[in-house]
């Protein structure tokens, strides 16, 4: 049995972190994070995201385990900042935003803006992200950035008419591909995916087209065309977002991804070091440490393991991750 040690700071001892989702309703969503994850969503609710991992102003993170459960991860972030993220500097919010999506039915087609465009228009907060595919129904799609040519008059006409979605570049999909969307990139998901969305902490969101549908009221929902059409990048073509499905998933200034598999019975050693946030794909497992109580994680768990944490994992059934360093 593999022993460790772990870090006291001030009377708490560093562990790794679960914490209690986020559930948002949206028109798009459905019920296949009970089926799949056996996540505690409200019944007959279409709920379309499951937020894992948060520090935004109106959505915070609080911690599920241990000592220090009920505290957010705001709060222990800047209490603790070296012992959990490895720099006394570090300055919050934290930097990364983690999500479960149900997409039941298509998004709408949106886009996220970059650095440079929230400047420009003096508001919002620049978003890039990836799609990891959990699962994928037969014929699933995403749409990822305009066709071969289509210009800004072009793609502002269909707007108009109607048919914004036709000029999207359709890419078929299936599980354990993930798809890489940086800031300025138009975008939608079709139905039958659950994915797994990493992203910098941004809720930033403008939407171009929502397939005419209309909410429980009966109205549509709000569109920001005109901030869209600022953000988009028009040119960049699908085929040159890179589309990934082992190792090395995602590397880009905001974030790195990496996707493992270990089998069942056997053990990972944590070295100290290096902040890291785990997102369980498949399996279950334990986190075990000399002196501190075993953190027992499934799938569908996201688990954020501090700079200082030294440990194992010992793996209990076939268990695919994710994880995610800064």
């Amino acid at each position: 049995m593999f022993c460790g040690s772990i870090v006291k700071i001030t009377g708490v001892k560093v562990y790794p972190l679960k914490f209690r989702p986020i559930y948002k309703q949206r028109i798009w969503g459905g019920q296949k994070l009970k089926e799949v994850f056996n996540k505690d969503i409200p019944a007959f609710e279409e709920i379309g995201e499951s937020w894992e991992l948060a520090d935004l102003p109106e959505d915070k993170s609080v911690i599920a385990n241990g000592e220090i459960a009920g505290q957010t991860l705001s709060w222990v972030v800047k209490k603790y900042p070296e012992q959990i993220t490895g720099n006394k500097n570090f300055a919050t919010p934290f930097p990364l935003l983690i999500k479960f999506l149900d997409a039941d039915d298509i998004l709408s087609v949106q886009v996220h803006p970059d650095p440079q465009t929230c400047r420009r228009l003096g508001k919002g907060q620049p978003k890039t992200e990836c799609w990891y595919i959990i699962a994928a129904a037969p014929g699933a799609v995403i749409y990822k950035g305009l066709k071969k040519g289509v210009t800004k008059g072009q793609f502002a006409e269909a707007i108009e008419n109607g048919t914004a979605a036709e000029l999207l570049a359709k890419v078929p999909v299936k599980a354990g591909q993930c798809h890489f969307l940086p800031a300025g990139t138009v975008h939608s998901i079709g139905a039958g995916l659950l994915i797994a969305e990493i992203q910098t902490p941004s809720d930033t969101t403008y939407r171009v087209f929502d397939f005419n549908r209309v909410d429980d009221a009966g109205k549509p929902r709000q569109l920001h065309i005109e901030e869209a059409m600022e953000s988009i990048h028009f040119g960049v073509r699908s085929s040159e977002l890179p589309v990934t499905t082992v190792g090395r998933l995602v590397d880009c200034e905001y974030f790195k991804v990496d996707k493992a598999d270990q089998g069942n019975g056997s053990e990972l050693l944590l070295s100290p070091g290096k902040m890291k946030t785990m997102i369980f794909i498949t399996g279950c497992g334990t986190l075990l440490s000399a002196d501190a109580n075993p953190v027992e994680f499934r799938a569908g768990d996201t688990i954020l393991i501090p700079a200082t944490y030294q440990g194992a994992i010992r793996f209990a059934d076939d268990t695919q991750y994710l994880t995610v360093t800064i």
